[in-house]
């Protein structure tokens, strides 16, 4: 016999009543569920960078610089290497060779290297470097400075570690005429040295500092410079200039300058014994009547910056910084020439490029600066 819901509902009541059981509720079978398929987001590609151009300020002209007018002379400046020797040897090479040749046409007197030779402190690198250079060998006086990529493994200047002696030994230059000495209590080691070089009666000290130079280097350095109180002293060191025209100096601005010293794990191993540019200032080029000139690479951003502070005596030393390693292909091989004038107070700086036969006459890349005489 078959029963409708109706009735049997009514069946299932009226036992309910009758032994006081709970009715079951009967409810229509539920469609099954069906969820709609939900299709992942699609997240926006993230807006690309938009690019730089590296030369977005200059100008340039083709060819090379005009020559050095009569009684005047040349010191070459190489700004940090480092991506040469890791990855374009040839614009390294490209640069000493430009220097070889034209020695007698821009009458040039001396090489300043400033640091970052190489970009990670390792044989291949040390290797390209010292090939490029030792082509100077004979030729032109070259002075080297270290940059923090020359320390330490991988160029992590977690420490004073480095290669340079290695590949630059003491020996290769301690029977050169230009050569004066290295730090008293390093004295095989070529980080903290010094040497000189004259163009007619006027006679130059280089002093070439570590980077961040310890406090007793800076002793050192005031004693070098204090017995050559009759050299105009030209002061190498990788980190002096900021872009923004300002020394470096840790206990103005700290981290917002980046890449001062003080900030990398080499002065924090060493209780600090560290020091910056404005410490430099301080403690060294300010305390003198003979510094004419400071030189730095190391900072990013447009690479260039310039100061003058005045001695105690009222003195002008100008403090400049020049980089170009964030240049295409390394930096383009771009040298930057001082033109050292007969009257024995302007310099003329022209930035070239051996590898582009071009120079950038940009106002940042070319101008004058007038120096003071130094006083002994």
């Amino acid at each position: 016999m078959s029963l409708s819901r109706r009735e049997l509902l009514q069946r299932g009541a009226a036992y309910a009543l009758s032994t006081g059981t709970a009715v079951p509720t009967l409810l229509p079978a539920a469609e099954p569920a069906t969820t709609p398929a939900i299709e992942p987001k699609r997240q926006p590609k993230p807006a690309a960078k938009p690019k730089v151009d590296p030369y977005a300020d200059a100008v340039f002209a083709e060819g090379e610089p005009p020559q050095p007018a009569d009684d005047s002379f040349t010191v070459v400046v190489m700004p940090d290497t480092q991506h040469y020797s890791e990855k374009y040897p040839a614009n390294f090479h490209a640069q000493t060779e430009w220097i070889v040749a034209n020695k007698k046409r821009y009458k040039i007197a001396a090489a300043l290297q400033l640091g970052d030779l190489t970009n990670h402190n390792n044989p291949a690198e040390w290797d390209v470097a010292l090939k490029a250079m030792t082509k100077l060998d004979g030729h032109v006086p070259y002075f080297i400075t270290l940059g923090n990529h020359d320390y330490s493994e991988r160029g992590g200047c977690s420490d004073r570690t480095t290669l340079y002696n290695d590949y630059f030994p003491i020996a290769k230059f301690r029977e050169r005429p230009n050569f004066g000495g290295t730090y008293d209590r390093e004295p095989e080691r070529m980080e903290n040295s010094y040497q000189t070089f004259a163009v007619g009666d006027r006679k130059f000290l280089v002093l070439s500092l570590e980077f961040g130079p310890r406090n007793d280097v800076v002793r050192w350095a005031n004693e070098v410079t204090a017995s050559h109180a009759d050299h105009e002293a030209i002061l190498i060191t990788h980190a002096y200039m900021y872009y923004d025209e300002t020394r470096y100096d840790w206990a103005k601005y700290g981290p917002r300058q980046t890449w001062n010293p003080h900030n990398y794990r080499v002065a924090k191993n060493s209780a600090d014994d560290v020091n910056d540019g404005e410490q430099l200032w301080q403690k060294l080029v300010g305390k003198h009547e003979n510094f004419i000139l400071t030189l730095n690479g190391h900072v990013i951003g447009d690479g260039l910056g310039r100061t003058v502070t005045k001695t105690a005596a009222g003195r002008d030393v100008h403090q400049v910084l020049v980089n170009f390693q964030m240049k295409p292909n390394g930096g383009d091989g771009w040298l930057r020439l001082l033109e050292f004038k007969a009257d024995g107070l302007t310099v003329a700086a022209r930035d070239y490029s051996p590898v582009l036969n071009r120079q950038n006459i940009s106002k940042q890349n070319r101008f004058e600066i007038k120096m003071a005489k130094p006083t002994a």
